[in-house]
């Protein structure tokens, strides 16, 4: 019943901001919708359609809110008035109740904050769809970014993801993509990460794990947590000043290079996912800060770290392959890693798979990002994948999301960018570094102490190891008992029978003999 409720809301607010014109309804489903809309009596087509669109995510949640996010990434899939108001999502979503977020950080630290902080600002800077973000400092003078999580947010999601699941259900049922897409995969995958989001404390592990990876970068600098002041619900770490990425103007204006900015952005991004496997998959423009002090100006920063990828060593190296066989356009070696990975069925052709590539990839090369457009190559893809039943991954798809934001930044930095040949030479220099010497000496110092441990052990081990040979395992041994046991059984009917047919033989010749002696006599 809940979800019935929860789904006729979604109806509900959809109508009310009427998004229905984004759409062209069948003529007997308009009908109904007008009847629908006449029920509701607040009046919002005086409004901008961007502004109905994002008052309407607002409202639905934070889900949708997340949706709008990446949206307002890809200005060059959206009209420019709805784009402007979905960026709107990134960090200026109406905030909750400061008496709300005051109770709340009691709650988990123990005190108010007039206790805990030598100044805090009720009034929160920053708001989005998990949490808000206040101002503060320290009693030793540091000043702090205070992020406190949004009241029921589980209980909303929770709703919201029950719908989605049947939803899944019904796609893998019904849809003829539907099982090699696997929704109820990616849904589970999604489920996860939204959930991992709620934990604050979780949060604040990952900017320490990617501050960690960074520590003495001159490309991106990751605020210090504040462990005293971190919970489940609360965090607090260092404030960091700095001009939004997506304010392209003012990053002019105050000195930065944004055609090398946008460089950086693409080797950040390939730093965190081929030599960490550990990167930050929340990248819009209200994530992202460029520094503007003196220590370290025109350097990235970091921001809301609550959606983090992970790729283990096979996904790292099996993406590199591809991406570098991409850029060289060895479209050949790009079909048969796909079908080796077993992305694509072992029966799938080669060539065929080889061609279908190439006439998606072939036409987006030596071209900056202006002239791509990418949801055409999108498009192409999908529709290859389909045609060759290629699975989707879904422990790929936080990457395809951040791959997708990149992109989106880039184009706002930069739309002269080459995002190919900025990529190509990291990836073939990484890739040397992995299979060459170098590659083998950092592999040789990670296993070191494991090393260090078995060395004082191999005289002993070789020892038993030699002492062993010829020697049955413990169940051989016992499989050996039983067949010699009855080995034995057999041989000792066998000595019965030889000492009772010898004996019968022996005893006919001796007749014979005595018989042939009477003769002669």
């Amino acid at each position: 019943m809940r979800k019935l409720f929860r789904l006729l809301k979604i109806v509900r607010i959809l109508l009310r901001y009427e998004l229905d014109e984004f759409v062209s309804p069948a003529p007997a489903a308009a009908c109904a919708l007008g009847i629908v809309k006449a029920m509701d009596f607040e009046n919002t087509s005086y409004l901008p359609r961007g502004e109905r669109l994002r008052r309407a995510l607002e409202e639905l949640g934070p889900i949708f809110v997340k949706f709008g996010q990446a949206l307002s990434t890809r200005r060059d899939l959206l009209p420019a008035d709805i784009a402007d108001e979905l960026a709107k999502l990134q960090d200026q979503v109406p905030p909750f109740d400061s008496e709300l977020a005051i109770a709340q950080i009691t709650k988990a630290l123990g005190a108010p904050p007039e206790h805990l902080f030598a100044q805090f600002d009720p009034v929160p800077i920053a708001s989005a769809s998990i949490a808000q973000v206040h101002f503060a400092v320290l009693k030793d003078g540091r000043e702090v970014a205070v992020k406190v999580l949004r009241p029921g947010m589980e209980k909303l999601i929770d709703e919201d993801l029950a719908l989605m699941r049947i939803a899944a259900g019904w796609l893998e049922k019904w849809w003829i993509d539907g099982r090699r897409l696997k929704p109820k995969e990616v849904l589970a995958e999604f489920d996860r990460v939204l959930h991992d989001e709620l934990d604050l404390l979780r949060e604040a592990a990952n900017g320490s794990q990617l501050r960690r990876n960074f520590a003495g970068s001159e490309l991106l600098v990751v605020p210090e947590m504040m462990w005293d002041y971190c919970t489940s619900s609360v965090i607090v770490m260092e404030w960091m000043r700095g001009i939004p990425i997506s304010q392209r103007e003012q990053l002019i204006a105050a000195g930065v290079d944004v055609s090398q900015l946008s460089r950086q952005g693409v080797e950040i991004f390939l730093t965190q996912v081929f030599r960490d496997g550990f990167f930050h998959a929340d990248m819009h423009p209200g994530n992202i800060l460029i520094s503007v002090e003196p220590a370290t100006f025109g350097r990235y920063i970091a921001l809301d770290f609550g959606i983090v990828g992970m790729l283990n060593d096979y996904d790292r190296d099996y993406l590199a392959q591809n991406f570098i066989a991409f850029f060289r356009r060895d479209y050949k070696r790009v079909a048969e890693a796909h079908i080796e990975s077993g992305w694509a069925p072992k029966e799938t052709r080669v060539d065929e798979l080889e061609s279908a590539v190439r006439a998606c990839c072939e036409p987006i090369f030596d071209r900056p990002l202006k002239d791509i457009s990418f949801a055409q190559v999108l498009l192409r893809l999908f529709q290859t994948s389909r045609r060759f039943n290629i699975e989707i991954q879904p422990q790929l798809v936080l990457l395809q999301k951040t791959l997708f934001n990149v992109e989106g930044l880039g184009r706002q930095l930069d739309p002269q960018l080459d995002l190919w040949k900025t990529a190509k030479p990291y990836l073939e220099n990484w890739m040397k570094q992995q299979v060459g010497w170098h590659g083998l000496l950092e592999r040789l110092k990670t296993e070191a102490p494991r090393y260090s441990q078995m060395l004082p052990q191999l005289p002993r081990l070789l020892h038993q190891a030699l002492e062993n040979i010829g020697r049955p395992a413990p169940n051989e041994q016992a499989q050996l008992e039983t067949l010699l046991a009855e080995q034995k059984r057999i041989n000792r009917r066998l000595g019965v029978v030889i000492y009772f047919g010898g004996g019968l033989l022996a005893g006919i010749l001796l007749v014979r003999l005595v018989t042939s002696i009477a003769h002669l006599l």
